[in-house]
């Protein structure tokens, strides 16, 4: 049996307007002096916190309380400010407070815990980035703090309140979160699975701190969509769960064609859906999206596994080097799509 590409689904589809994609992420940090303090630079505001360690549970326990005279970084005099925790020099694991409006003094009174051995707690820094929040655009970096010498808080009741002077910090790079799904292909049938299996540490689109995350991976040949799945829509999380299949007829002679771009959205029942983060396998992708594919195409009929750091839509386009790819200027017409 011949296989065609020129099925229904196949034709263009209509377009539809995208709005920008987000970018946040903690800097990097340099201690400064007893209090381990961020990166040198001008102080802007205060934060206050709690800090214990529970013994019989191995946990750093981490009240953020609130904050004092941040800059505004709105027009209209205000912020929109978070903030984001991490027990360097771990990354992967980070906790986010909710998102409070129009204050330059918030008041946050959230508690939240990270796993640690008693005996690696001197090697551990707790890092707090303060962000404020912006719906269609790049979340702003207000500033930062390092906090060090953990083990010193170790012995204390937790009860005492800690103020630390936040430092200005920049922005250096996208931290979108991962997604894990697996690739499969049977060239016999010239059917390909993608199976979502899961996201982490996504990207908050909405004011709870939370996003309402789908998955959508679209079919792309010389530069035109021909096909496009979805997963279902998790409310409420960063850290979503699918395993859903997502399923592409491609004959074999084509599969070196073609490339599958997949898009992480934040679902809006009111305005448009956002694009959270971005990934794309295929033989001309880049880096780990190449290689999954590759991967793919050497053990046919098995499914392959990676993990895949999601990345805006421009650092997608610079990562791809060949002509084929000028798929990327038609991306913003049919991604929201």
């Amino acid at each position: 049996m011949t296989h065609q590409l020129s099925s229904p689904d196949f034709h263009g589809e209509e377009k539809e307007q995208v709005t920008s994609i987000g970018q946040i992420k903690p800097e990097l940090y340099r201690p400064k002096g007893d209090q381990g303090e961020g990166k040198l630079g001008d102080t802007c505001g205060k934060i206050s916190f709690l800090l214990r360690y529970a013994f019989n549970t191995e946990q750093l326990v981490v009240k953020i309380l609130k904050a004092l005279d941040l800059p505004a970084k709105d027009a209209n005099g205000f912020s929109d400010p978070y903030v984001k925790i991490y027990l360097l020099p771990d990354r992967k694991k980070k906790f986010q407070t909710k998102v409070h409006r129009k204050t330059l003094n918030p008041v946050f009174n959230e508690t939240f815990q990270f796993g640690v051995p008693l005996n690696e707690l001197h090697s551990r820094k707790l890092h707090f980035s303060v962000y404020d929040f912006d719906r269609f655009s790049r979340h702003d970096l207000i500033g930062q703090v390092v906090v060090d010498n953990l083990l010193d808080f170790s012995e204390g009741s937790g009860d005492k309140p800690i103020w630390r002077d936040i430092v200005e910090g920049t922005a250096e790079k996208a931290d979108l979160g991962e997604l894990n799904f697996s690739l499969c292909y049977l060239p016999t049938a010239g059917r390909l699975t993608a199976t979502i299996i899961k996201a982490t540490n996504l990207k908050a689109m909405d004011l709870t701190g939370f996003s309402d995350p789908y998955v959508k991976a679209s079919l792309i040949c010389d530069g035109r969509r021909l096909k496009k799945r979805k997963t279902s829509i998790k409310k409420n999380t960063l850290n979503p769960t699918y395993n859903e299949a997502l399923v592409f007829d491609i004959p074999n002679e084509n599969i070196e064609n073609v490339s599958i771009f997949i898009a992480v959205m934040d679902y809006d029942c009111i305005g448009h859906n956002e694009v959270i983060g971005m990934c794309r396998v295929g033989s001309d992708a880049d880096g780990p999206g190449r290689e999954h594919w590759a991967a793919m195409l050497a053990n046919p009929r098995k499914p392959i596994e990676h993990w895949h750091q999601l990345v805006e839509l421009v650092g997608l386009a610079i990562s791809c080097t060949k002509p084929t790819c000028r798929f990327y200027i038609s991306v913003f017409v049919w991604i929201n799509q």
